[in-house]
């Protein structure tokens, strides 16, 4: 059975990376297109160092030079990457699915499997984004990547940890209803969440200038990619699994 979800999870996550990449290409790609005009338009305006300054502060910040990887290809590689992503995550997603049908959760596959996505988009998406949202090309420092990436990795780790923790607590609730159990999942989970973002560093690299339009219209494609492949995913999760109940019965 557990090798019937992993390749249901497979298929299913490479087909819901699949679509997850076409949004990606119509709504966020242009959106990456803008800031990388702007990051050439300000690399070539600049003014050039004249030699005996410190070159390896001015290349720090150097964001001008001809990518290895042209854009066309880039684009191509899109569809690869989110379904990779697809595969990658539909894998582990069957494995936990897996061990938590029949003991955490909606009775019902198909309800499970929903609200599976929801909390790891939730805690693996959702969470992170919310303190350390995605920035387009010409913003960040380069010299604070790893410190940044990090920060993201803690969040990420938060917000699986809240996730586990409000599931532990709602099993305890011997109060009966959905909504007792709904309450005290959703304190405990939000308790660390906060305390995590108030206690975590912000950051805040966005060069002035820089139009918040763009930015906004860049960060909302690049979570709307992410809640269309959870979406997705989820549903037709759910929906292979009631396909498959039906061919038995």
């Amino acid at each position: 059975m557990v090798r019937t979800l992993v390749v249901r999870g497979l298929l299913v996550g490479l087909l819901a990376g699949l679509v997850a990449g076409a949004f990606a290409f119509f709504v966020g790609e242009p959106r990456v297109d803008a800031a990388i005009a702007l990051e050439e338009a300000a690399a070539s305006a600049a003014p050039s160092e004249p030699h005996g300054h410190d070159d390896g502060a001015a290349a720090s910040h150097d964001h001008g030079e001809e990518a290895v990887v042209s854009r066309p290809v880039q684009k191509a590689g899109l569809f690869l990457a989110t379904g990779l992503y697809g595969v990658a995550v539909g894998g582990v997603f069957a494995l936990v699915f897996a061990g938590l049908r029949g003991r955490v959760g909606p009775r019902s596959e198909p309800g499970l499997a929903v609200a599976a996505a929801a909390a790891a988009f939730g805690a693996i998406i959702l969470v992170p984004f919310l303190k350390y949202p995605a920035n387009p090309p010409a913003v960040g420092d380069p010299e604070t990547i790893n410190s940044r990436t990090v920060l993201y990795v803690v969040m990420v780790l938060v917000g699986l940890a809240s996730i586990a923790i409000a599931v532990a607590a709602a099993r305890r609730v011997t109060v009966p209803g959905v909504w007792a159990k709904g309450l005290v999942a959703g304190a405990t989970f939000l308790v660390p969440v906060i305390a995590a973002w108030a206690l975590l560093p912000r950051v805040d690299e966005v060069p002035a200038g820089f139009p918040a339009a763009l930015l906004w219209d860049f960060r909302v494609a690049s979570l709307g990619t992410q809640l269309v492949f959870w979406a997705a995913f989820g549903l037709l999760f759910a929906a292979a699994g009631e396909r498959v109940k039906a061919r038995v019965s």
